[in-house]
């Protein structure tokens, strides 16, 4: 005889109140810690995908850091050339006549670097005579009283400042006016 099921035979169904007490033959505490693991997961898992943006948003800060300023190393190596072009130009004044086209040149050259320059988005900080200082764009290499100025103006640029996007390169270089002797 084989063993068949009877649908009619209900002898293995717990009573109700068995079903009422434990529908699922597993123990309430079993249920509990399964609940608090799965609860576990869920937070395990909401942290690691807030991680997970966390990280993509930091690497395109970072790629986007890297693309505007990775070249300020090579920006501010660059500088003392610009430096030196416009002070061969400055100098050469009354020599024009003398080498026109050295001096062409080397203004064709200066104009190259400031394309480079603005292609790159580094621009000139040129302070002029008069203008307030601001430490933000200048260094103060020395302070003097100087009549029919305000405390404050600048009396002097020894070199020009460089910015890289938003950030300082370098500093214009500027002499500053103090409080004149007579007035205070």
């Amino acid at each position: 005889m084989t063993d068949t099921l009877n649908p009619n035979d209900l002898s293995d169904l717990p009573l109700d109140d068995e079903i009422l007490d434990d529908p699922l033959g597993i123990g309430y505490d079993e249920i509990a810690a399964l609940t608090a693991e799965r609860d576990d997961f869920r937070d395990r898992f909401m942290r690691a995908l807030a991680d997970a943006e966390n990280a993509r948003k930091r690497a395109e800060k970072d790629r986007r850091e890297a693309e505007n300023y990775g070249g300020s190393r090579l920006a501010r190596d660059l500088l003392p050339v610009y430096d030196a072009l416009s002070r061969a130009i400055d100098a050469a004044g009354a020599e024009r006549a003398v080498a026109p086209q050295l001096i062409e040149g080397v203004e064709l050259t200066l104009r190259e670097l400031q394309n480079v320059f603005s292609r790159h988005g580094i621009t000139v900080i040129s302070p002029a005579l008069g203008d307030r200082f601001d430490p933000q764009q200048h260094e103060a290499m020395f302070e003097a009283p100087v009549p029919g100025t305000a405390a404050g103006d600048i009396i002097q640029v020894m070199s020009n400042g460089f910015m890289l996007h938003d950030r300082l390169l370098r500093a214009a270089q500027v002499g500053v006016s103090s409080t004149p002797g007579g007035a205070a």
